[in-house]
Parts: structure tokens; sequence; C-alpha cells
């Protein structure tokens, strides 16, 4: 087990838990912001590509730039989608949605890469699931209607997106980290430009650039980087449990920041998360060998 992309990915889920947080306090729209943030990334991990001498020892491949591009497609498509269920539900329901993604990506990793299910990884991912679950909240809803108005379809279609996007970048091997984050933002850079209204900008507080700059380096030029370069190390299972870390980290900023105190059901949801985590990581490895089996 590769400890050291367990951490990577680990802390980039628990940085991203916070950017609903800064997301409602950055004052413009969700394109305008994931176009700000696609600039700051680019602009970060091209100064540390170039840092690291990186760019030097690029081993350039014409399929995965390719697959590069389509994986900055789903990208940007997710960061929309999120940021716009962010503006018509409450962070902590959005981003458990949200988290339902990898439910997406164990079906579509097996349909697509072959891979194999484990019992251990169902029990691990249901209970994860379970925990989202309680941390939602389904009574918040009284009908349907209201239900698929709440933002419910923003925050599933960044799910669906965001297991694409796990999906094609593991197939990725041969470009470094930081070329492979470089590609996707100048990629959603290009195609968030004709849709930028730039007099949104004209009004914002120095608060509001705060907000907007560290959506921009750290949730998306940092975590970014620390997510492409764990992920592809991996299992698709493995990686399908700690983004759950996400969702934890959301509620617990409610609570610290915004004086937010989650329902027993909520409190559940996170000793859930937590609970399958750990069994995903720490169960001994010969027993997941001998509970293989295919999906």
């Amino acid at each position: 087990m590769n400890m050291s992309a367990i951490i990577k990915l680990t802390v980039s889920m628990a940085l991203f838990g916070s950017i609903g947080f800064f997301t409602v306090h950055t004052g413009v729209p969700a394109t305008e912001l994931v176009f700000v943030r696609c600039i700051c990334a680019t602009l970060f991990l091209g100064g540390m590509w170039l840092i690291t001498g990186g760019h030097k020892t690029e081993i350039w491949d014409k399929k995965e730039i390719f697959q590069t591009i389509i994986c900055g497609v789903f990208i940007v498509l997710n960061w929309v989608f999120l940021f716009k269920a962010f503006e018509e539900m409450s962070i902590s329901i959005a981003i458990s949605i949200y988290n339902l993604a990898p439910i997406f990506v164990l079906i579509l990793g097996a349909i697509f890469l072959k891979e194999k299910m484990t019992i251990q990884a169902l029990v691990a991912t249901i209970t994860c699931f379970i925990g989202s679950i309680f941390i939602i909240g389904l009574n918040n809803f009284v009908s349907f209607s209201e239900f698929m108005q709440s933002g419910f379809v923003w925050a599933l279609l960044s799910a669906v997106f965001y297991a694409l996007t796990m999906l094609t970048s593991k197939t990725i091997t041969k470009l470094s980290s930081y070329a492979l984050t470089y590609i996707q933002t100048t990629v959603g850079i290009v195609i968030l430009l004709p849709f930028i209204d730039f007099s949104l900008f004209e009004s914002l507080t120095t608060s509001n650039w705060f907000y907007i700059l560290g959506t921009g380096f750290i949730h998306t030029g940092f975590v970014y980087y620390l997510f492409f370069d764990s992920i592809r190390s991996l299992s698709t299972i493995l990686v399908s449990v700690l983004v759950f870390v996400d969702p934890v980290v959301a509620i617990l900023l409610d609570m610290l920041l915004l004086d937010f105190m989650p329902s027993f059901m909520q409190t559940m949801g996170i000793l859930l998360i937590f609970a399958g985590i750990f069994y995903t990581i720490y169960i001994p490895k010969k027993k997941r060998l001998k509970q293989e089996v295919p999906l």
C-alpha cells in the first residue's frame, strides 16, 4: 500500500472540504469563479513545473495529451456544477451529494477498467454511502419537486463529472502531475473565456478577492496537484473511499466557523464515513485477496 499517496489524497480531500466556505464568500457566480480558479492554478502549476525542472524531462504522448484535454473538460464541468449547487443549497448537503461520486467510480471502473470489486470494498463503500445519506438529511425536502429544485441536479451532475475525472486521469501515466493539471486548467480558461462577464469583478472587496484567490491557488492549484499525483498510485476502490474525507471536513467547518451543530443522524454519518475509511486502509491484505469477487 502506497502510504505517501494515501496521505496526499487525504490532505487534498481535507482541503477541498473547505471550498464551500470559501465559495460563498467570493461574491461571484459559478462560471466566473471557475474561470479565476483555472487562471490561478495554471500560474501556480506552471511556475512549480518550471522551478522543479519537470518540463525538461516531460514525456509527451499524443494519446495522453488528448486524454488530458478530455479530462480537463470533465473537471471544468465538475467545478461549474458544484458551485451552482452551492448557490442553491447548503454547503453540507451539496458536498454530501457531490461525494456520491465513488458510487459512479466503482461502477464505471468495473465496466471500463475491468477492476474487480471485493466484499471488503463493497462493505466500506456502502458504509460511507449510508453515512453520506445521514449527512444529507432527506427529511429537509417535503416534496419531490422541491427536492429537484433545491440544487440536487447540479450536485449530482458534479458527482458524475467528478467520477469521470478520476477514471480518465487514472489512465494517464506518462505525463507528470504538473503537466497533467497545467494542461487541464489551461483547457478550462479556453472553454470558459467566451462566457465570462468581467463587469462582475469590478465591485469586489478585498475580502472577496482573498476567498477567490484562495479557491484558485489552494483549492485548485495545490489540491489538484496532490490529487492527481496520488490517484494514479492508488486503486479505484481505495480512492472511492478516501474521497469521503471531503464531506466530513465540510461538516466540521460548518460547526467551527458557522456555529452549525450537526444532528444525531449527521453525527452518525460522520462516524460511519470514518469507519469505512479505516476499514479500507487497515484490513489485512491477505483477507482482501480471499474476498475478491467480480462485480
